[in-house]
C-alpha cells in the first residue's frame, strides 16, 4: 500500500472510529459527559473538544493556512453541536485524504507550533502524528466512558479492518 492509500485508510478508520466514540458519548447523561475526570483533559467533553481542535489545527497546517488556539479551547459547550462538528471535520480530513498525491506525502511541511516555534517535518510524520493523536485521546475517551457506567469502545483498527475487508 502506499501513502496516499494508507492515509485514505486511516481517514476512513477515524471517521468510524469517531461515530463510534459518540454514539456511545450520546447515550451518557450530559452531566456524566461534564463530569471531572483523572484525565489530561479532564472530562469527555473537554477530551472531544481538544480532539477536533488539534485536528484543526493540524489540518490548517497541511492546507496551508495554519491557525493557532489553545489546545484546551472548548469550541463546543453543546454535545450535539460538538457532534456535528466532528462529522464535518473528519469528511474534510477525508477529502484531504482523497486528494492527497505521493509528492505532496513524501514532502516536507514548515509550520509554527502553538507555541510559535517553527518545524519543518516531513508531511507523512505529521500526519501519522494527526491520526495517531486522535487514537491516544480516544484511548483516554474509552477509559473516561467505563468511569462513566458505558461500555468500552471498541475501536481498535483491526476491528474497522475485519468490518472494511469482510
Amino acid at each position: 500500500m502506499n501513502g496516499t492509500a494508507y492515509f485514505e485508510r486511516m481517514a476512513q478508520y477515524n471517521l468510524w472510529a469517531n461515530a463510534k466514540a459518540y454514539e456511545m458519548c450520546a447515550k451518557l447523561p450530559v452531566a456524566e459527559l461534564d463530569a471531572p475526570r483523572a484525565a489530561f483533559f479532564p472530562s469527555i467533553m473537554r477530551t472531544l473538544n481538544h480532539i477536533l481542535v488539534a485536528d484543526r489545527i493540524w489540518m490548517s497546517r497541511l492546507l496551508g493556512s495554519s491557525i493557532s488556539m489553545p489546545l484546551n479551547t472548548v469550541l463546543y459547550e453543546k454535545f450535539d453541536e460538538l457532534r456535528t462538528a466532528r462529522m464535518a471535520e473528519d469528511q474534510a480530513i477525508i477529502e484531504f485524504t482523497g486528494n492527497l498525491t505521493d509528492a505532496e506525502v513524501t514532502a516536507d511541511l514548515t509550520y509554527h507550533s502553538v507555541a510559535g516555534d517553527a518545524y519543518t517535518m516531513p508531511r507523512d510524520l505529521v500526519l501519522g502524528h494527526m491520526f495517531n493523536h486522535q487514537t491516544h485521546h480516544r484511548g483516554q475517551l474509552s477509559n473516561m466512558l467505563i468511569e462513566a457506567g458505558a461500555d468500552p469502545l471498541e475501536i481498535d483498527l483491526i476491528y474497522f479492518a475485519r468490518e472494511q475487508l469482510a
